[in-house]
């Protein structure tokens, strides 16, 4: 299952449908034998300052945050799943609306585009992916490039902070 919400200012902004065909087409490919759920929240860019001060120590807003609810192959995180195997409930994605509206307009695309593409990206992280040195980088964007073509997005980049 794929939780979606969405602020209620946001909601003429995403098309929930397709983001749930794009959230399941990225579950699908990173873990294609898990039977998981994720939740995407769509909300204020004060909202998601608050999330980022709070859980990286970080006190600005950012375009999207990823909570794992387990690490990926880390026996620790859940006593009740057995070690290399996601749990039942893979994590959050939350999404800053305002400061994904602002990226899709400096990169030319559209808001709900620009929501699909952080969407991926939060899953992709999720998953376990990261883009801390080159390799990891080339690994993570290649899958979400082939994810973005998948479904009609290849005109949309990611915006590098």
């Amino acid at each position: 299952m794929i939780d979606i919400q969405i602020d209620d200012d946001f909601l003429e902004f995403v098309d929930d449908v397709r983001l749930q065909a794009v959230a399941r087409s990225a579950l699908q490919a990173c873990l294609p034998a898990a039977d998981i759920d994720v939740s995407v929240v769509i909300t204020t860019a004060d909202a998601v300052q608050r999330l980022n001060r709070r859980y990286r120590g970080v006190d600005a807003p950012t375009d999207v945050l990823s909570f794992p609810a387990i690490v990926p192959n880390q026996a620790e995180a859940d006593p009740f799943v057995p070690a290399g195997e996601p749990a039942p409930w893979l994590g959050d994605i939350v999404i800053a609306f305002p400061v994904a509206q602002a990226q899709a307009a400096a990169a030319g695309h559209s808001p709900a585009e620009e929501i699909l593409l952080l969407t991926i990206h939060g899953l992709l992280h999720l998953a376990g992916y990261d883009h801390d040195t080159p390799a990891q980088k080339g690994a993570m964007w290649q899958l979400q490039t082939r994810l973005l073509m998948r479904h009609g997005l290849s005109h949309v980049k990611p915006t590098e902070a």
